[in-house]
């Protein structure tokens, strides 16, 4: 079955910058504890997308690369939220007219309709101007120092005196993509990050040479290494995250269902569905890696953070996941299956404290409903 995949829509014979990809249903995987099934979807690239030199949002990004520069460096803290505010309503309009609709149902689908989705829009548009902003901070002169407070380090380091290594599954929240990883530098915790080549605001060559590389750099200066996903490459890629966690270190891996040759589909909230990635739980499945989830919130517009990593997530017995032996060592869907549904509850934790903060949410309804579409793939980040 062929399926649609979210992506920008494009005029009929216009150069595609994104890869298609034919996508179909692997397994419907019943977890018994739990009384519900994981949708696991396989994708195989059937044509490859054009690279554009420059797309059309790059100017855009780097006037507001340099714009907030300017403010992290002049401005004092207390501006910094209200300038993000007054900036996301330059295209409001726009993005009302585009997107608000999806996001009114996929919200509306997890949380309920009681929900006042035009205020959370409002607000999740000033959160993607927060991240910029975030990132600037860490470029300008002077030292920005908001407080991060972490919790649950307690279960990931009892993880690792096990000697099995450990997987931090990472939600696409605003603040994730350096806070988080500035929280887990400061309290002690040196990761692996694991990334695609594309990370960062453009996936054009002018993006991956110009306007990417700063936000590279200063997640950088919180990681051990990072481990750049190519999917031409994903046996040497997997062999490397398999040697960090058999040598005890933490990979950090970003719930982004792009990278991966296969993602999975399970309810979430009152009615929605969620996609999320199958990489996680199939490393810990297969390699008997701890696995935990993380999400960082804003708490205080630029001030004050907080980096949430969970209890260990123990599917079944509740009992740490046992060495792989055996059949153990081949994909178990079962078993990753649960682990899915382990750390979408976790998901739907964080989403109920900061559900603006959210990049990226999924439809609010079933992938399968969509189907008979091109699959286009918007990309990763």
């Amino acid at each position: 079955m062929r399926l649609r995949w979210l992506g920008n829509s494009r005029k009929a014979g216009q150069p595609l910058s994104s890869h298609i990809y034919h996508t179909e249903i692997i397994a419907d995987v019943l977890v018994p504890e739990r009384g519900e099934s994981v949708r696991f979807f396989s994708r195989k690239l059937i044509r490859p997308g054009k690279l554009r030199g420059f797309a059309n949002k790059d100017l855009r990004e780097s006037l507001l690369f340099c714009f907030y520069l300017g403010v992290a460096a002049t401005l004092p803290v207390a501006w910094w939220a209200p300038v993000c505010n007054w900036a996301s309503t330059f295209r409001r309009k726009r993005h009302i007219r585009k997107e608000f609709v999806g996001y009114d149902a996929a919200v509306k689908a997890v949380l309920g309709d009681h929900v006042d989705t035009q205020r959370l829009f409002r607000n999740h548009l000033a959160a993607e101007h927060h991240r910029r902003l975030i990132l600037a901070a860490h470029l300008a002169p002077g030292r920005w120092s908001p407080a991060i407070r972490i919790e649950g380090l307690d279960g990931l380091r009892e993880a690792l005196r096990r000697g099995r290594g450990a997987i931090v599954w990472c939600d696409q929240f605003i603040a994730q993509t350096i806070i988080g990883k500035r929280a887990l530098f400061e309290a002690g915790i040196q990761a692996h990050q694991v990334s695609v080549s594309f990370h960062g605001f453009s996936e054009s060559k002018f993006g991956l040479n110009v306007l990417n590389p700063p936000l590279v750099k200063v997640e950088n200066r919180f990681l051990k290494s990072r481990i750049v996903f190519e999917r031409a490459d994903a046996y040497q890629v997997t062999a490397r995250i398999q040697k960090t966690l058999k040598e005890n270190g933490v990979v950090l891996m970003t719930n982004t269902i792009h990278a991966g040759s296969t993602f999975t589909e399970a309810t979430m909230g009152k009615n929605g569905w969620t996609h999320l990635a199958s990489a996680p739980a199939n490393f810990a499945a297969r390699a008997g890696a701890a696995l935990f989830a993380m999400s960082t919130l804003e708490t205080t517009p630029f001030r004050e953070y907080r980096a949430i990593v969970s209890p260990e997530l123990k599917p079944g017995t509740g009992e740490p996941t046992p060495r792989p032996t055996g059949d153990m060592a081949t994909k178990n869907l079962v078993l990753q299956a649960a682990y899915i549904l382990s750390k979408r509850d976790r998901l739907l934790e964080a989403l109920e404290l900061q559900p603006e903060q959210m990049m990226a949410w999924s439809g609010a309804s079933r992938l399968t409903e969509l189907s008979d579409q091109p699959a286009v793939e918007n990309g990763a980040s």
